[in-house]
């Protein structure tokens, strides 16, 4: 299984709470998954797949040892997960993905002249970050 999109940006759900990008707020003891995807996607731009991005996290979230992590990669992939549609990023805190033509991904906030041309571009797949409330 894979969550990686190719050539695609992900836009802020419609239900997205603000107009302006957000950093996720980190906290020290433990931090969100919305904050180390930011960090992680903000330092390291276009570096990541979706895929290599969410076992990331979930390595660090779990201190999942580094003769352990080739195993584990494969158990976590093995299994059905979430994409980054349904990532925080796009449906709290106003940040669009975009993925290019080998899947690496990078974020572009919303209302930037980045993320404005990203959305409107006809080179890319378009599909909106999951609500977080029915409509």
């Amino acid at each position: 299984m894979t969550t990686n999109y190719v050539n695609t940006f992900i836009t802020v759900a419609p239900d997205c709470p603000v107009d302006a990008p957000a950093i996720p707020p980190a906290s020290a003891a433990k931090p969100s998954v919305a904050a180390m995807q930011y960090e992680l996607l903000s330092e390291r731009p276009y570096e990541l797949t979706s895929d290599e991005l969410l076992f990331t996290v979930h390595a660090i979230r779990a201190g999942i040892a580094d003769a352990e992590l080739n195993e584990e990669r494969t158990r976590f992939l093995a299994k059905s997960q979430a994409c980054l549609r349904a990532s925080p990023l796009g449906k709290r805190y106003g940040w669009g993905t975009h993925h290019d033509e080998q899947g690496r991904v990078a974020v572009y906030g919303v209302g930037t002249p980045e993320y404005e041309r990203l959305s409107g571009s006809p080179d890319l797949a378009h599909t909106a970050a999951m609500r977080s409330s029915r409509a």
